[in-house]
């Protein structure tokens, strides 16, 4: 993938020339190697979350904070899962979905045969699975009392969002974070799948919901879905999708990033 991806090589290395300025040109590269490797791993972890049996899948689930999603569910208003595009949030989603009661989002591809595996593949233990900007089936997943796994971490232009710093650079950033938490009721809840070494699994490593959230100031709100993700991402910035143009969206006045 690496020697075959340069396109997207090239996007990944300039994310972490920008988020990583400290690092030597070499230490970059060496991440930057790391993050092709488990983008690799991501490509047959889907496979077996899709097809692997529950027995084995249940095998590679550690979980950690289990408690902070009981107690939410437990308020019947549904929870929020704010978590990111890590490499391994295909098979980690599938363990939270085996374990708690989960709706999850998929995208439509241009490729039939290709949707109908991942919305095969996903269906198989969630409790609903929604196109992707259906936010009204969200909605009603959260009042029914379900969790929704969501990652607003990527760009989707200057009209659907506002701009918020994340790894120390302004980011387009949705505001469908708080918009959701605010209509529904539903808790955010910071959760993170991450893959262990020596083939040890995956930790689902699930955090205290977000105090004060929503606030009623967009910007601050966006701030701290930000903050949460910068965190996880500078703990594993080798497991972390690089790969997207995250910074497409310039403040007015700025020269675009990716060429």
């Amino acid at each position: 993938m690496y020697s075959l991806m340069g396109k997207r090589r090239k996007i990944s290395a300039t994310n972490l020339q920008l988020c990583f300025p400290d690092k030597s040109e070499a230490e970059r590269k060496e991440l930057l190697k790391k993050n092709f490797r488990h983008l690799g791993m991501l490509l047959t972890e889907s496979g077996f979350s899709w097809w692997g049996s529950r027995k084995r899948l249940e095998k590679l689930a550690h979980f950690n904070g289990n408690e902070h999603l009981e107690n939410a569910l437990a308020r019947g208003k549904g929870v929020i899962l704010l978590s990111c595009h890590m490499t391994s949030l295909e098979l980690g989603g599938q363990l939270v979905a085996m374990r708690f009661p989960l709706q999850v989002m998929y995208k439509r591809s241009r490729n039939a045969l290709t949707e109908a595996i991942i919305l095969r593949g996903r269906q198989r233990f969630t409790h609903q699975v929604f196109k992707h900007g259906d936010i009204r089936a969200m909605l009603r997943g959260l009042k029914e009392g379900l969790a929704a796994l969501y990652s607003p971490d990527q760009d989707f232009g200057r009209r659907r969002s506002l701009f918020a710093e994340f790894m120390g650079i302004q980011a387009a950033t949705v505001r469908m974070t708080a918009v959701l938490a605010k209509r529904s009721g539903a808790a955010v809840i910071p959760c993170f799948p991450i893959r262990l070494p020596d083939s040890k699994g995956f930790e689902i490593r699930i955090l205290p919901r977000l105090e004060n959230f929503p606030t009623g100031d967009d910007v601050k709100d966006a701030r701290t879905v930000n903050a949460v993700i910068e965190t996880i991402v500078k703990q594993y910035p080798e497991q972390y999708m690089w790969l997207h143009r995250r910074f497409k969206t310039r403040p007015e006045g700025e020269p675009p990033i990716y060429t």
